[in-house]
């Protein structure tokens, strides 16, 4: 056998190939979530473009929402059992069995999950055109940033028929698990449209054939009768600070709300769901 030659004092060994990323996640596309060995997805922090949401309400409406991409499905025994008892057709994908501490880290230590959490997409993103066919007031949002405040007015607008909601896109919460619980379900049923310029967008909705209603102190009362035939948008301005003055100037009118008691304003959840039922009531 032949001997190895004696090695150089010099030498150095072959510079051995990178090793492989631990983390499976480094080499997929963004919008794909991550699979451990073994095929069942990994839990963790959502793909960009995703989140959890979570509660049986707003599970019930996504999983019936066609233009939802559903991901994966996190349930207690008693979270899967309640979805399975209040849906009419088959779960898209098999729940994963989890327990409640788990979903405390994923939704939230406070959040109301009820043994149910769904990574999904967030929805598609509509014009403004693309609603305006649809029957109902249009509601508009002056940097409303509070998602609970936000799934709240979601929520009002799907009970009393509004077309659509509309709030700005960098001064608005993004699509979460928090806004979708405070919607109960009418983040599936109302569109949510997010705008770059809001001045822009209530030129838009007047030429579309909507008069535009700031609501907001300094004009007379809201009255829907008043408006006889007329499609309304109705414009809210955040808590405390109200209707910017931009946002005031392209309304077609200022109106508020008929309060004889002893409070002056109301949060802006609430004063929607009151003028959407003054804006229906009128036949």
């Amino acid at each position: 056998m032949r001997s190895r030659p004696p090695r150089r004092p010099d030498a150095r060994p072959a510079s051995r190939p990178p090793a492989r990323a631990e983390n499976p996640a480094a080499s997929m596309p963004a919008d794909r979530p991550a699979r451990p060995r073994g095929g069942a997805p990994r839990v963790g922090t959502p793909p960009r473009g995703t989140y959890w949401l979570y509660g049986l309400h707003p599970a019930l409406a996504a999983l019936g929402n066609p233009e939802r991409r559903i991901r994966q499905i996190l349930a207690t025994e008693e979270g899967e059992a309640a979805l399975r008892a209040r849906l009419t057709a088959p779960l898209p994908m098999q729940p994963q069995r989890t327990d409640r501490t788990r979903l405390e880290a994923l939704c939230g230590r406070d959040a109301v999950h009820q043994g149910i959490a769904v990574l999904t997409d967030a929805l598609p993103s509509l014009a403004i055109e693309d609603v305006t066919g649809r029957p109902g007031p249009v509601l508009v949002l002056d940097q409303v940033t509070d998602p609970r405040n936000v799934g709240a007015i979601l929520r009002s607008a799907a009970a009393f028929g509004a077309a659509a909601v509309v709030v700005m896109e960098r001064n608005a919460p993004d699509e979460t698990g928090a806004l979708a619980k405070a919607a109960s379900g009418a983040l599936e049923i109302v569109p949510l449209l997010r705008v770059v310029n809001l001045a822009r967008t209530l030129e838009t909705l007047k030429t579309l054939g909507f008069w535009v209603v700031g609501l907001d102190a300094g004009g007379g009362v809201l009255n829907g009768a008043a408006f006889g035939q007329r499609r309304v948008a109705l414009v809210l301005g955040a808590e405390g600070d109200g209707l910017r003055r931009l946002t005031r100037e392209h309304c077609d009118e200022i109106a508020g709300l008929a309060m004889p008691g002893e409070m002056e304003s109301l949060n802006v959840s609430n004063a929607a769901a009151v003028a959407l039922y003054e804006l229906i009531r009128a036949p």
